[in-house]
Order: C-alpha cells, then sequence, then structure tokens
C-alpha cells in the first residue's frame, strides 16, 4: 500500500477526533450557559420567558449524557456513542418541549413515555458507569430488581407490587426520580460552584492558598506537613473535593514533607486526609451537603453552621498529629525556596482572592441582608474573579481571556459527574420511594438495635462505610440518607445530627481501605503502596471515627446550644483529641512510654465520652479532665528531667 493509500486511513481518525473535541466543547458551552443563565435568570428577566424548572433540568441531563457518551475514556467516540449521544440530546429534548403536557399524559402510561424512559435509564446508567463506575449502578439494578421481589417476601421486607411500566415511568419522568430535586441541587447550586473553583484554580488561586500556608507555618517544626493540612483546608473551602484536592495541593505539599524528613507513606496519608476534610470544610464543602439541605428543607447555611465545628476538630486532629509526629522525629522547617515572599506580601499580591470568597461567606451569614440565593451569589463571585485576576493577575502572572474562556468551558467536564450521580440518586431515591424499601429498612434497623441507640449507631456507621466502598460522597450520602438516617431521627436523633452522621462514616470510605480513593491518589504522587497508605491514613484520620458519634450525643458540637456550652464542649472535645492523637503517636512533651500511651488513650476516652451518653458519662469527662492533668504533668516533667540530665555542663 502506497502512502497516498495511508493517508485517508490516517486522516479519517483524526477528523473523527477532532470533531469529537469540538462536541464536547459545545456541549460543555451549551451546560454552562443554560445553568448561569437560568441561576441569574435572564430568560424571564430579559425575553419575559417563563419555563419549569424540569425543563431546565432535562435540557442539562440531555447535554451531560452526550457528553459523557462522547468523552469517555476508551479513545474516540464510536458509531454507537454518537447514536446514544443523539438519542439523550433528542429524548431529553422531546420532555423539555412538552413537559406541561406530558405531566398530565402520564398517569396513563403512554406508549411513547415507557420507551422514552426506558431509553433515557438506560443510558443514564451506561453514562455514570463511564464517569464514576459500575458500584452505583449495580446497587440501582439491584434496588430495581428488588422492587419486583419485595412483593413476595414477608413481613417488613415485603414492598408494595408495582407495573413495570409504572416503574419506568417514575424513575425516567416523574419529579421523584430522575429529573427531580437531587439533580436540580447538583445543575442548579453545584454546577455554579464547580465553576467558581476551576476559575479559582487556573486564576492562581490554589497556589496563592499553597503560598500563605508555606509563608505561614513553613518556619515552624515539621513545616512541610502543616503546610499540607492548612493548604487542604484553605483550598477544600472551595472546591470540597477530595481527589481534586490532593492533586491540586499534594503534588507541591507530598513531595515537600518527604524531603523535610517525613516517611512518604506518612506524607501521602497527611495529605489524603487533609483533602477529605474539604468536603466538610465550610463554606462551600462538599456537593452532598447542598444535598443535604435539600433533604432537611433548611438553608444551606444552617448546614454550614452545623458543620463549623465538625471541620475544626477534624482538622484539629490532624494539625495535632503532625505536629507531634514532628517532634517525635525531629522534623524542624519546610524546605521552602529561599525568596518565596512573606506572609504579608503574599496576601497583598493576592488580596483579590479572598474578596469574592468574603462576599460569597456574607451572603451566606447574612441572607436577609443581600437576599441573593447561594447559587447566583456562586455566579457573582465568579464574575468577581475573572474580572480581578483579568486586572490584577497573582505575583506577576496574569490570565488570558483565552485561558479563562478555557476554565469556564472545562467546567462541563468538571461538573460532569456529579450531573449523573444526581440523575442516578435519583433513580435511587425513586425506587425506594415507589416501593417502600426505605421505610421497610427503617424498621429493621430499629429491631436489629432492640431500639438501643448506641448499637443503631454503630450498626448504621458500618453499613454507610460498607456502602461507600467505590462511591462518590454524593452517591453514598443519597443512599445513606435515605435509607439509614430515618432510623437514627426515628430514636430521637436530631435530623441535622442524623445525616450528618451518614455523610461522615460513607465519606471515610475515601481514606480507609480496600476503596480509599483520596488515600490512592496520594500514594500515586508519592509513589508508594496505595493499600499501605490507606492503613496510615485510617491511623492519622483515626478521630474521624469518633467525630460522628460526639455530635449525635452533643448538640452543642453542631451549634445547638447557648455559646458557652458550645465553647466549653469545644474545649474539652479538643483537649481529647489531642490525648488521643499523642497516645497514637507515642508523643508529649517527650516520646511516650507503653503504659503512659495507655493512660493518654484512657484519659482521652474519658473526655470524649458524650456527657449524656449514660448516667455516670458526665462524671467520666471530670475523670478523664483530671486524669489528663496528672499524665501531661508527669509527662512534662519527666521531659524536664530528661533535657537536665542531657543539658551541657
Amino acid at each position: 500500500m502506497t502512502e497516498q493509500d495511508r493517508a485517508p486511513d490516517a486522516a479519517a481518525p483524526a477528523a473523527a477526533s477532532r470533531a469529537a473535541s469540538l462536541a464536547n466543547d459545545i456541549l460543555q458551552g451549551l451546560l454552562i450557559l443554560c445553568v448561569t443563565g437560568w441561576v441569574l435568570d435572564i430568560p424571564r428577566r430579559y425575553f419575559g420567558a417563563a419555563f419549569y424548572t424540569e425543563q431546565l433540568l432535562a435540557v442539562c441531563l440531555g447535554i451531560s449524557l452526550a457528553l459523557a457518551l462522547l468523552s469517555g475514556r476508551t479513545g474516540r467516540p464510536r458509531w454507537f456513542d454518537w447514536t446514544g449521544a443523539a438519542l439523550a440530546l433528542a429524548i431529553c429534548g422531546y420532555i423539555a418541549v412538552r413537559y406541561e403536557a406530558l405531566t398530565y399524559e402520564l398517569a396513563m402510561l403512554p406508549v411513547e413515555g415507557i420507551v422514552g424512559s426506558l431509553i433515557l435509564i438506560v443510558l443514564t446508567l451506561e453514562a455514570t458507569r463511564r464517569t464514576s463506575g459500575a458500584v452505583l449502578v449495580i446497587i440501582i439494578l439491584a434496588l430495581v430488581a428488588y422492587v419486583f421481589i419485595g412483593p413476595n417476601l414477608p413481613g417488613d421486607f415485603q414492598t408494595r407490587y408495582v407495573s413495570p411500566a409504572r416503574l419506568a415511568v417514575y424513575l425516567g419522568l416523574d419529579t421523584n426520580g430522575m429529573i427531580g430535586n437531587i439533580l436540580g441541587v447538583a445543575v442548579l447550586i453545584v454546577v455554579p460552584f464547580t465553576l467558581m473553583g476551576q476559575v479559582l484554580g487556573r486564576t492562581g488561586g490554589a497556589n496563592y492558598f499553597a503560598d500563605l500556608a508555606m509563608s505561614g507555618m513553613g518556619k515552624f517544626r515539621g513545616g512541610a506537613a502543616k503546610i499540607a493540612v492548612f493548604g487542604s483546608a484553605l483550598f477544600g473551602m472551595i472546591s470540597g473535593a477530595a481527589v481534586s484536592n490532593v492533586v491540586a495541593v499534594g503534588i507541591v505539599t507530598i513531595p515537600l514533607m518527604a524531603r523535610s524528613g517525613f516517611a512518604r507513606a506518612k506524607a501521602a496519608a497527611i495529605e489524603a486526609v487533609g483533602s477529605t476534610g474539604g468536603q466538610l470544610m465550610p463554606p462551600v464543602m462538599g456537593a452532598a451537603a447542598f444535598i443535604m439541605a435539600e433533604f432537611l428543607q433548611v438553608s444551606y447555611g444552617a448546614v454550614v453552621v452545623a458543620a463549623l465545628i465538625p471541620a475544626l476538630l477534624y482538622y484539629a486532629a490532624l494539625f495535632f498529629h503532625v505536629d507531634l509526629e514532628a517532634a517525635k522525629h525531629r522534623i524542624g522547617a519546610a524546605q521552602v525556596e529561599e525568596d518565596i515572599p512573606g506572609f504579608l506580601e503574599i496576601l497583598r499580591s493576592g488580596w483579590h482572592f479572598p474578596v469574592p470568597i468574603l462576599f460569597l461567606i456574607a451572603t451566606l451569614a447574612w441572607p436577609e441582608i443581600f437576599q441573593i440565593p447561594i447559587e447566583r451569589a456562586a455566579v457573582y463571585a465568579t464574575g468577581m474573579m475573572i474580572v480581578l485576576s483579568l486586572l490584577f493577575g497573582y505575583r506577576g502572572k496574569k490570565v488570558t481571556i483565552l485561558q479563562m474562556g478555557r476554565a469556564v468551558l472545562d467546567t462541563g467536564r468538571a461538573a460532569l459527574d456529579i450531573v449523573l450521580i444526581g440523575a442516578a440518586a435519583g433513580m435511587v431515591v425513586g425506587a425506594l420511594n415507589v416501593s417502600g424499601i426505605a421505610f421497610g429498612l427503617t424498621l429493621q434497623l430499629i429491631a436489629i438495635s432492640g431500639e438501643n441507640l448506641f448499637i443503631l449507631l454503630l450498626l448504621t456507621a458500618i453499613v454507610s462505610f460498607v456502602l461507600g466502598m467505590g462511591m462518590p460522597t454524593v452517591s453514598v450520602y443519597v443512599l445513606t440518607a435515605t435509607l439509614l438516617a430515618p432510623s437514627l431521627i426515628k430514636l430521637g436523633v436530631a435530623p441535622m445530627a442524623a445525616h450528618m452522621y451518614v455523610m461522615y462514616f460513607g465519606m471515610l470510605s475515601m481514606i480507609t481501605p480496600p476503596v480509599a480513593i483520596a488515600a490512592y491518589a496520594a500514594a500515586n504522587i508519592a509513589r508508594v503502596s496505595g493499600w499501605t497508605t490507606g492503613w496510615v491514613s485510617v491511623a492519622v484520620g483515626w478521630s474521624t471515627f469518633f467525630i460522628p458519634f460526639l455530635f449525635v450525643l452533643e448538640p452543642a458540637l453542631l451549634m445547638n446550644a447557648p455559646w458557652h456550652a458550645v465553647a466549653w464542649h469545644l474545649a474539652r472535645n479538643l483537649l481529647g483529641i489531642f490525648m488521643g492523637t499523642a497516645a497514637i503517636v507515642g508523643f508529649g512533651f517527650i516520646p511516650l512510654t507503653l503504659p503512659m500511651r495507655l493512660g493518654f488513650g484512657a484519659a482521652a476516652l474519658a473526655i470524649l465520652m458524650p456527657p449524656n451518653a449514660f448516667p455516670a458519662a458526665a462524671m467520666l469527662d471530670w475523670i478523664g479532665l483530671a486524669a489528663s492533668i496528672a499524665v501531661l504533668s508527669l509527662n512534662y516533667m519527666r521531659s524536664r528531667a530528661v533535657r537536665a540530665q542531657t543539658a551541657p555542663g
């Protein structure tokens, strides 16, 4: 075959690849345009056009399905990918155009509704499998199978009968299924915040936060690890995504920790735990927090307030760990560049980055004054960030309009997983609601626990953790909030505490083997075993296994108490976490002997015991406080004696 014969063969894949790339850019642009236009109320304000929210959701779902099918990980799209994308756009476009009429016709289960729903369900499952893995898809298929098996089961396991046609229409087109509240939160709230995170990262915001952490913490002992803790917390406040946080911050901090003297597995674990906490850190948190506000029918600001102290305890435990670890191994300041600017200079050069974030926080803190919906505030903050970055740049570097446009377009791909998870999660909720599975499971969990709250908390924690393996936090939260939280509420746990509890334990799979997605991402940067990093992450993030029990039994930790009670319980739990961390690390003022470690650990457990856990728990708290003073004093005096013996002369 001659070169002339080969040329058309080589040109065809290239042309197909260019076509796919162009289609992806167009779809991403359309998705962002639809969402921002809706959030800013442009159709009504400027064109006098009014639409149902579900019409927008149908359009956005169609675009997302097409985008997922055309931007798969297996290379350039094949003919069936193009066919699926065209079908998704056609069906969702049809739903958007005929939505009002369809709402009246669906009760009659028309053939077009059944067929369209089935195609949409299949496309959504395949797109979810491509973007988020097979676990959620398998769970949805198992739930659908249970819907058909359930009517033949005995007792509380029995569910109501649902015909296949009714189930297909309910899941595909009903507002309690795919095109419902969860997809609405993903599209209308999470996408604007994803846009803000993309713009922040592209304009140098991630570097700004890393520089702040480096200049503020780098000079202290264990400075490299403290940079990782603060950098991850600062970036996590805006990104709210564990793996992207690991990639953005860990690429700098993990090698820095390794050079400073931390073991590579320890460095990766510290970054994994720090980045996972971004889903808990106000003001943005993760997508699950927005869905929580929708489930609980409260403002997002209420979720932020409730999450504040648990997030502080989480990062305090991590900070204590890296500080004591550095003291134990005599790891000093971070080995940073000599020419890195000072803290105040960095603040001055990047002063424009906090401005949009402060505006966002202000709209959350004083909604009655600003009266701006949270999603619109995110778009406004993004606009402020774009304008300020184009004008001022950061450390002598300005982003170009072309780069900014690319960042905006890439938001469509970055938000794709969440949008599709929102649609898939809608199917989960729909299957549970239409069949009554959730109600039966609630009764079964209460019966198994014998109506004992502590046993129910343990059962819920185990099930949440198992469900969380291999799934994104949003999917886990939707499942656990629907299946498990109602049983906790039934036994008297406050709804906010119940939902926070299942979200925490669902999130733990990010750092706990066998899955440990965040730990594996950090291990890849550190070039160490993901399995080892996962188990080291469990030790570093030990407090995360305790904190959910604390705020369920101590409402003050969710800001649901007078300020003096909040301050007291915060201080007491901080001391308990310090004592527990010292026991795990094996260092206080000097290295701890085994009996001393046991003493520190026992004192920590006593302090951390919620005072209303059982009748004598309040007394146990005071015993723990007294024991803490005793062992700390003993360890301090021992450290002075050691220093006196080793002092020269």
